[in-house]
């Protein structure tokens, strides 16, 4: 699958620090710049502002056929191609592509990096600059200023508009990349058609905060952290970043998923001898944590989890989520996984509760599966039924 030629084609060479090992992580990113920048939810201005970006087919001559996708946590924009920087498959590439549920052959598909992010949109990495866009001459690192998922979503809109689209057909996106599905059906109701949000929720629970606290107090304790200040030293939190992933990964998988994956198999022998003999369950985690930090920023990890404690949109409406999205034209499918205990059914119900209440076009899916949470980015083929139903009886609306 390739990148369409259709969409402007400016570009930034990115290195990363080098993790151990020594991997090259310099890449190239699509991307627009905004010189006019961006004021943030807490008042700060981002000028310039970058947005890294990936497109997947054809915009159509009447640019109706504009699909945005919108990525979770540990994404980016590459999500149907090679991941620059890893080589593997792009995280959507079971979802996206031609003659796939999001058939890139009738849709012209976007998806950005994240403001925050580490993957060419401004971010803790790139550049400090001051109100007026002044390059300070350091990287931003821990003085990146706080951003929210509204923040992200506004970055997201500057694109769409700078890509000559109005209105999208649809916005779609699991776990973080739903809460931003949720944003822009509420930011922006009017440049949205139809929101497919997946295994997420309209705010951040506690248990949720406690973990994400977890994975940043074990970046804050490495003392390859520097106090965020790591670039200065040459050297990266791996041992810090790694743990707060393998925390993740944990809500990530279900009980029955771990279960049946590695049990309580060693990798070696049939004894544990507590010296370097591994649980299997171990070995796949120390590994997520050791790949994660070859492609990854630490204060892009502080800053977007952060970003996503304080989404709440019933906060942002006085405590009434369904004022949100009251009388909203966007046809929403709502969609959860049994065996997902980071955003449970529950969640979603409420959600589906509050867009009735507001009179919203919804349908909901909770959809069987043992895989946890990252069900929505695995081989589900009741979750490629629904998306590929919903966006085809959504494209006989739109028409």
């Amino acid at each position: 699958m390739h990148p369409s030629r259709s969409a402007p084609t400016d570009w930034i060479v990115q290195k990363i620090a080098d993790p151990p090992g020594g991997l090259d992580t310099t890449t190239t990113h699509q991307h627009e710049t905004f010189a006019e920048g961006l004021v943030l939810d807490c008042g700060t201005v981002l000028r310039p502002l970058d947005v890294a970006y990936r497109t997947y087919g054809r915009l159509n001559d009447v640019r109706s056929n504009a699909i945005l996708l919108c990525h979770a946590l540990t994404g980016d924009q590459y999500a149907a191609e090679t991941h620059p920087v890893t080589g593997k498959p792009g995280w959507w590439d079971t979802l996206v592509g031609p003659g796939k549920p999001i058939d890139t052959d009738r849709f012209f598909v976007i998806c950005a990096n994240v403001l925050g992010g580490c993957m060419g949109s401004t971010g803790p990495r790139s550049e400090m600059t001051d109100a007026e866009g002044h390059p300070q001459g350091r990287p931003w690192g821990t003085l990146f200023p706080a951003v929210t998922i509204r923040d992200m979503v506004r970055a997201q809109a500057m694109l769409v508009e700078r890509l000559g689209i109005t209105k999208l057909f649809a916005v779609i996106g699991g776990s973080m990349g739903g809460m931003q599905v949720l944003a822009w059906a509420a930011l922006y109701p009017e440049r949205v058609f139809s929101a497919i949000p997946i295994a997420t929720a309209a705010w951040h629970s506690a248990q949720n905060i406690a973990f994400n606290e977890i994975g940043r107090q074990a970046i804050n304790a490495d003392p390859e952290f520097h106090g965020g200040e790591y670039w200065r030293h040459g050297t990266i939190p791996a041992r810090g970043l790694a743990v707060a992933r393998m925390t993740a990964h944990i809500t990530y998988l279900s009980e029955e998923a771990l279960t049946r994956k590695f049990g309580r198999r060693l990798r070696t022998g049939p004894m544990l001898t507590f010296d370097n003999d591994l649980f299997e369950v171990e070995s796949y985690l120390q590994h997520q944590g050791s790949t994660f930090v070859q492609r990854f920023d630490a204060n892009s990890y502080l800053t977007i989890t952060r970003a996503m404690d304080f989404f709440d949109i019933a906060a942002e409406h006085e405590g009434a989520l369904g004022a949100a999205f009251r009388a909203s034209p966007v046809r929403f499918c709502v969609i959860s996984f049994t065996s997902d205990w980071l955003f449970p059914t529950a969640m979603s119900r409420e959600l589906v509760r509050a867009l009735n209440a507001a009179a919203a076009n919804v349908s909901f899916v909770e959809i069987t599966s043992d895989k946890g949470h990252d069900a929505f980015l695995l081989d589900e083929p009741v979750l490629f039924r629904t998306v590929s139903g919903f966006l085809k009886g959504a494209a006989e609306r739109w028409r």
